[in-house]
């Protein structure tokens, strides 16, 4: 069965929501995928493999904070190669989504000949 479009924009803008986050402050892996979950129903499953993948990639950089409630925990903040993927990332997505509104959103001379209404 084809993937739904939600689950591919999910998939697509990931890294940048990521990256957004990041940028108001480091984080911990539970604490994004729960801000994910809450903002755009992600799965927490789906941030770990990520986060992996943004270190491996040189966008973000960890480091350890010891916590009172158990083992220390890895947080997460955006590299100098994070601030710039986030601002590039950020410029592609206004452009895409501004072209796409574009094209879906109907214009009032379509809604008028829709509605059966002479133009």
């Amino acid at each position: 069965m084809p993937e739904t479009i939600e689950i591919q924009l999910k998939k697509g803008v990931l890294t940048l929501c990521v990256l957004a986050l990041l940028a108001r402050g480091d984080s911990y892996a539970y604490e994004i995928a729960s801000r994910l979950s809450d903002a755009i129903d992600m799965g927490e499953g789906t941030i770990y493999p990520l986060m992996r993948r943004m270190q491996t990639d040189g966008l973000v950089e960890t480091y350890l904070v010891e916590s009172s409630s158990g083992p220390s925990r890895k947080y997460y903040r955006l590299s100098e190669a994070g601030r710039q993927a986030l601002a590039a990332q950020s410029a592609e997505w206004t452009h895409f989504a501004r072209a796409v509104d574009a094209i879906v959103t109907p214009t009032a001379e379509a809604q008028t000949q829709a509605q059966g209404e002479p133009a």
